[in-house]
C-alpha cells in the first residue's frame, strides 16, 4: 500500500485507505475516493495529479493525494 502520489501515468489503482480530518474524507469521498475504487492515472507533475475515477476526470493536489492510500492493479480488457 503507497499513497496515490506514487503512482505513475497510466498504472489503474485500488483506493485501500483514504486519511486526514472527518471534513477532507467526507469530501474525498463525495467526489468517489472510497476503498475499493479503481482509479487511473491521467498525468503527475508535482505530485499534483489528473486521475480517471468512474469514467470521470478529476484533478487532485498533492496535498489531497497523499492521503489516499493504494494498490496497483490488474485491469483485463
Amino acid at each position: 500500500m503507497f499513497p496515490l502520489t506514487f503512482g505513475e501515468s497510466g498504472d489503474n489503482l485500488m483506493i485501500k485507505q483514504v486519511s486526514g480530518s472527518e471534513e477532507v474524507k467526507k469530501h474525498l469521498g463525495d467526489l468517489g475516493f472510497v476503498p475499493g475504487a479503481v482509479i487511473r492515472v491521467i498525468s503527475s507533475h508535482n505530485g499534483d495529479m489528473i486521475l480517471d475515477l468512474k469514467g470521470t476526470r478529476l484533478a487532485v493536489t498533492r496535498e489531497m493525494a497523499t492521503k489516499i492510500r493504494t494498490d496497483r492493479v490488474e485491469i483485463k480488457e
